[in-house]
């Protein structure tokens, strides 16, 4: 599962980046540095096996940009807290966990999230999906595709302004390759259809 998708993520990683991934496996919770499981204790084991799992991979990274392996603690929001100079990302479904790791200098934001290719729930689509996005993409993968480059959006984009944004707060062009938020960040966006859906987003 993972050969194919971390094939398909090497297209993804702009100049200067690293992208990776890990198939989610009992006892990846073991991975988490005392500092990184004090940050996130109240969390289930499921929870944090993922987080694990995504840190294994992230810390891989770190040490192939020749950055020490470093605890990566989480903050306040949730979000990744990187060594100085490091900008990026963590993702993780039920199954595949994700990171994507960089020097800052060609971009200051990062946002990865992986999703199952799966259709997007006909329930949800009113709650994700602005009428403009709604008339312009009609395939139900697209659409989860177009969710998943949502959250890739939002996690670029929160760490750098603390604004929380719901999801027609930002506006999907999958064509165009780009995402616009209410705040008006403008990000490139870099998607894959693979095993499973992953959406980068960059600014």
């Amino acid at each position: 599962m993972t050969g194919e998708l971390s094939q398909a993520l090497q297209t993804l990683a702009p100049s200067g980046f690293l992208i990776g991934c890990r198939e989610i496996a009992f006892g990846d919770e073991s991975a988490l540095l005392d500092a990184e499981m004090r940050s996130m204790a109240s969390r289930s084991i499921v929870a944090r096996r993922a987080s694990g799992a995504a840190r294994i991979v992230a810390r891989q990274l770190l040490t192939q940009l020749a950055l020490p392996a470093a605890a990566v603690l989480r903050n306040v929001s949730g979000a990744p807290v990187w060594p100085q100079g490091v900008i990026g990302s963590l993702a993780h479904d039920d199954q595949i966990a994700v990171a994507i790791i960089g020097k800052t200098g060609g971009f200051s934001r990062v946002g990865i999230d992986i999703e199952p290719v799966e259709p997007l729930a006909q329930d949800v689509v009113d709650v994700v999906m602005t009428a403009s996005e709604q008339r312009n993409i009609s395939d139900a993968i697209e659409r989860k595709l177009l969710f998943c480059a949502k959250e890739a959006v939002y996690k670029a984009s929160h760490p750098a302004d603390g604004e929380f944004l719901e999801y027609h707060d930002i506006e999907v062009d999958l064509p165009g390759r780009q995402a616009f938020a209410r705040t008006g960040g403008v990000f490139e966006l870099r998607t894959c259809m693979s095993s499973h859906l992953v959406a980068l987003a960059l600014a």
